[in-house]
């Protein structure tokens, strides 16, 4: 488990790949070409039966913070910790699995949409969020309005995100990074592809 806080972590790249991986052997290439691109926060969502054997898999990667995203509730924390994940990220927030996840200590990043979520999570001790979907939630203008009455909170707009918005996130003040899918495209494994993709995503920082 990674010593760095969830805010230390979300700080370390403008985006954070959200990865959907279908065959664990391509695990490693795909983490080798994301962390040689400047990226190297990187999550695998748990929508795949490859999914914990790929975070495993990743973690051989120099470099390379691997987390889990798309954890729905406290077995599916405990078998992504079990896997190795070195922080999780959930689309939305419950009570039961943010208390499981306070207590496990990992780091930890809910998915938030509206103004009761994110008392939930401050209830909770939590200060960082995915905002999810950002797309269909309202987008830039829901975000700054969630942000004014929240002013300790900070954002992971994921959802909707694209090479071509991110930066106008990404300017804004309450968001500390973005969570993206487009540098890792659908398909055959192409490295120099997914490499390239980081590299641009990497600069994405206004």
């Amino acid at each position: 488990m990674t010593d760095k806080s969830i805010d230390q972590l979300m700080r370390l790249a403008p985006v954070i790949p959200v990865i959907v991986i279908d065959r664990v052997e391509d695990a490693v290439p795909m983490a080798e070409a994301l962390v040689a691109g400047g990226l190297t926060v990187l999550e695998v969502t748990l929508r795949t039966p490859a999914a914990l054997d790929a975070i495993t898999a990743m973690k051989s990667v120099k470099g390379a913070i691997v987390g889990a995203g798309t954890v729905l509730n406290p077995a599916m924390l405990g078998a992504a910790i079990d896997a190795g994940s070195e922080f999780i990220v959930s689309p939305g927030l419950t009570d039961n699995l943010g208390k499981a996840a306070v207590a496990s200590g990992i780091p930890f990043l809910p998915g938030i949409a509206n103004a009761g979520d994110i008392m939930r999570g401050l209830d909770l001790g939590l200060e960082r969020f995915k905002f999810f979907p950002a797309a269909t939630s309202g987008g830039i203008p829901a975000l700054k309005a969630l942000a004014g009455p929240f002013g300790q909170a900070r954002f992971c707009p994921t959802g909707g995100i694209s090479a071509a918005n991110a930066p106008e996130w990404l300017a804004l003040g309450p968001v500390l990074c973005v969570g993206g899918s487009w540098v890792v495209p659908s398909g055959p494994l192409d490295p120099a592809r997914i490499e390239a993709l980081a590299k641009e995503a990497a600069a994405l920082r206004p």
